[in-house]
């Protein structure tokens, strides 16, 4: 997948989460169903999920480089790392990543904060992916805490579809 149509998924993907948060009943951000997170929760997921790729993707590309290693096979297309992604889902039986584990429940006020960080945090990487050369794209590396180490490529183009994935939630359950 060429750089524009990564940026212009990771819009489409974003606008269909924000816009759907946005039309939501505000009683329902802090309630989910039973067990699982609150709608406040997803929404932080997400942006605790894209603000650490922005920072490492700010980060001098020798340092990645450097501390992170260099890609040692071909980058997979989209729907690839789509199929992994859920392939790892299954395998990790609902286990949360630890980051995300024990997660606070925002409340209402801080929800406008959360979307209008989900929004920056999710134009800056559209940028960042524009403005990165196509050989750092497929040659750094960065850890993902189910997937292992992916090109930075694949890890965008996973972004799109945790947003996707994660909308979907939200849509049938919430």
């Amino acid at each position: 997948m060429d750089k524009q149509s990564i940026a212009d998924i990771l819009e489409e993907k974003n606008q269909n989460l924000l816009t759907w948060l946005e039309k939501q009943d505000p009683e329902k951000w802090q309630k989910g169903p039973e067990g699982k997170w609150t709608t406040g929760q997803q929404a932080l997921h997400l942006l605790q999920s894209i603000k650490p790729l922005n920072d490492a993707l700010s980060m001098p590309k020798f340092l990645l480089r450097y501390k992170f290693g260099k890609a040692n096979r071909e980058v997979r297309d989209y729907e690839t790392v789509v199929q992994r992604y859920q392939d790892r889902l299954k395998e990790a039986q609902g286990r949360t990543f630890k980051g995300s584990q024990n997660m606070k429940v925002p409340n209402l006020k801080e929800k406008e904060y959360i979307l209008t960080r989900l929004q920056v945090e999710n134009k800056k990487l559209q940028y960042k992916t524009k403005k990165m050369s196509d050989k750092n794209l497929d040659t750094l590396i960065l850890p993902h805490p189910l997937m292992g180490k992916m090109p930075v490529r694949e890890i965008i183009m996973w972004t799109a579809y945790h947003i996707e994935h994660h909308t979907k939630t939200l849509q049938e359950k919430y």
